[in-house]
């Protein structure tokens, strides 16, 4: 058995793409299994409503492909966020939480991402705060009724930038359904902007990680950076993540336009398969 999974994120690739396309175009490249999207466009969103009869032809393609949809990237929430002051907003957000554990359930995707935000577009506040962690607890329940797993991303807003931060709420769940999923570019600035060390911060989730994005940025500039032009120490960041226990990965980067885009997805492949070779052929 392979001792890690690399994925591909979804939006690595041009939109307009079948999902068999997609999924043969992660596995040329040489990954293991991709990560859909569920954002905050309706179009993304109508994905939590596809009819059963959608989900099962899903299945079939991901059964002839050989590469399935496994993880989850749910940034929906940044428009519906759980601590919204507005109560349709929070109803709509809870809502878009069971569909999601549901989505997963019928695709077989182990985990789901989500995103760290008690609001996104209005102003953060004690009330928002404990709205969130009132409406988490009910959205790690629904999680827990599936057997699916919940990693917050840690994100670029000051809530939850750092693991050390989403620590604080996986704790005050204590449940094994929840823990947190990193963001390598995201948790990397943060430790610029605090002066502190980013190697540290992921330690302080030790036994509680259950992914990484690998993703690239620079101080102030957190997606469509990349790799290898930013700041991010991809080889200590995976060589602490793998001695923390991770063992599932995922190349997070954007399809901008490039006509070579499949050249993005192999070297990105090339570039993060080789430090988590490195990390396993010591083992």
């Amino acid at each position: 058995m392979k001792k890690y999974t690399l994925g591909l994120y979804e939006k690595a690739m041009p939109k307009e793409l079948t999902w068999r396309e997609k999924l043969l175009s992660a596995k040329e490249a040489g990954y293991d299994f991709v990560e859909i999207s569920i954002d905050e466009t309706e179009e993304k969103l109508a994905r939590l409503d596809m009819p059963m009869e959608k989900r099962l032809e899903l299945v079939r393609v991901m059964a002839e492909t050989g590469v399935s949809f496994r993880t989850m990237c749910l940034s929906g929430h940044r428009k519906y966020p759980l601590g919204s002051s507005n109560p349709e907003i929070c109803k709509r957000g809870m809502e878009i939480m069971g569909k999601a554990v549901r989505l997963a359930d019928d695709l077989g995707i182990r985990i789901i991402q989500l995103a760290g935000y008690d609001v996104y577009y209005e102003e953060s506040s004690l009330e928002t705060k404990k709205r969130f962690a009132e409406n988490l607890e009910k959205a790690v329940l629904m999680a827990a009724g599936s057997g699916i797993v919940m990693g917050f991303e840690t994100m670029e807003t000051e809530f939850m930038n750092t693991v050390e931060k989403a620590m604080h709420y996986v704790r005050r769940m204590n449940s094994p359904y929840l823990g947190v999923y990193p963001d390598s570019g995201n948790i990397t600035n943060a430790a610029v902007s605090y002066k502190t060390d980013v190697l540290e911060d992921l330690r302080s989730g030790a036994g509680h990680l259950t992914a990484m994005h690998l993703k690239e940025t620079v101080p102030g500039v957190f997606r469509e950076v990349p790799y290898g032009t930013g700041h991010v120490n991809f080889e200590a960041v995976v060589h602490t993540a793998w001695e923390l226990g991770v063992r599932r990965y995922v190349t997070e980067f954007w399809y901008t336009g490039n006509p070579d885009w499949k050249q993005d997805l192999y070297e990105a492949r090339a570039m993060m398969g080789a430090l988590l070779d490195a990390e396993a052929n010591q083992e």
